[in-house]
Order: C-alpha cells, then structure tokens, then sequence
C-alpha cells in the first residue's frame, strides 16, 4: 500500500494569477493616468464613479490574491466567504468612516473661520 503523490506543476497557475493581477493592476494605472471624464465628473453616493472603480478593482485584487496564495480555491465555499465577507465588510466600514469624517472635516475647514494652517 503505496502512498505516493504525483507531482503537478503549478506554473501555469501562477502564470494565470499573475495575468489576472497584472491586468486588473494595468486598468487601475491606465485609468489613474488618463482619469476620463465621465468617470471622474461623475458622483455616486458622494464619490466619484472612478474612485467607486478603483475601490471595487481593489478589492477584487484583495479577494483573488486570499483565493489565490491562501489555496481557498481548495476549500467549501462557507469557508472562503467566512474569510473574505468579513475582511470586505471591514474594508468598506473603513472607507465609509473615513470618507464621512473626512467630508465633516473639509466642512469644518471651508465654512468655519478656522484656517486652512498645515
């Protein structure tokens, strides 16, 4: 009874991973750089659709990088969301704080006598 293992290369994996990545990466920089107006003039929620686009290509990154380094791709799928679902909740509690105590501030800022000093 021989309990041997048969070895798989992964490197066509960690080619995938790393287009997927690449990609998502080239969209972000091409995006950044060429900022189109439609995306950048427009608001959603008080944030602009390019910085929703940015926000959402992250995460995407952030998701298939635990998918990927993690081996989650292995495990049920109550695991994985176990993982993620908080980690993304916690994510765009973040951003929710800081986004609206930062919308506060620059109020403060712009209608108050205080002066704009650092």
């Amino acid at each position: 009874m021989s309990h041997e293992h048969e070895y798989v290369s992964n490197t066509s994996r960690i080619w995938k991973v790393f287009g997927i990545l690449s990609m998502v990466t080239i969209v972000e920089v091409i995006l950044g750089i060429l900022k189109p107006d439609a995306l950048h003039l427009s608001y959603l929620l008080g944030l602009s659709l390019l910085n929703w686009i940015f926000y959402g290509l992250t995460l995407y990154k952030a998701y298939y990088i635990v998918y990927a380094f993690m081996h989650m791709e292995g495990e049920k799928g109550a695991l994985r969301y176990s993982v993620v679902l908080p980690v993304i909740f916690l994510v765009l509690y973040l951003l929710f704080i800081l986004l609206t105590e930062g919308n506060y501030i620059y109020g403060v800022f712009k209608d108050s006598t205080i002066k704009w000093n650092f």
